[in-house]
């Protein structure tokens, strides 16, 4: 009888750490440098969240304006299933947002080339529904040095060890659904 409850109490005990160990993750990832440096796409800098927040607005006429104001990461949430929301280094044109993802076939940019791009950005404060298209040839190198500036990175350089250069990595440029 003693040995019944100790091991329900000892469920229960399980049951709510991996509660709260889910919930934690819900409302803190994806995580982002404390030490303000650009994300690695390694480690936690690459972790998955959840919930995108920000107001829902309307499409400026001319993104490039928000680059100053929001020198920071945006956030990107696809839509479908799984609901995941991660951090993506972004610049601003007067037609739309340019981001990048390094070439190694990762998850999101699978499923923007699978599920047709649209998602929702988070551009500081404000959520914009969006469509991605992935960007090819001549074009797609001239979009990356735009990051790539924006970045303060030279083409040639890699993020991290081992990783690829800027030049060959994938391009999306997202614009607004209409």
């Amino acid at each position: 009888m003693i040995k019944m409850i100790k091991s329900k109490i000892a469920g229960i005990a399980v049951t709510l750490v991996v509660a709260v160990c889910i919930l934690s993750w819900i409302f803190t990832a994806p995580y982002m440098s404390s030490q303000g440096r650009a994300l690695s796409n390694q480690g936690f800098d690459r972790t998955p969240g959840v919930i995108i927040g920000g107001t829902l607005a309307p499409s400026p006429d001319d993104f490039s304006s928000l680059n100053e104001s929001v020198p920071g990461p945006m956030m990107m949430k696809l839509s479908g299933f799984p609901p995941f929301v991660t951090y993506l280094l972004w610049v601003g044109t007067p037609d739309g947002v340019i981001s990048a993802s390094r070439p190694d076939g990762g998850y999101w940019s699978q499923r923007l080339r699978e599920g047709g791009g649209d998602g929702l950005l988070r551009i500081g404060d404000s959520t914009y529904e969006m469509n991605a298209t992935e960007i090819h040839g001549d074009e797609r190198l001239a979009m990356m040095g735009k990051w790539a500036a924006k970045a303060n990175m030279p083409l040639d350089q890699t993020l991290y060890q081992g990783g690829a250069p800027l030049h060959d990595w994938e391009v999306f440029f997202w614009t607004p659904r209409s």
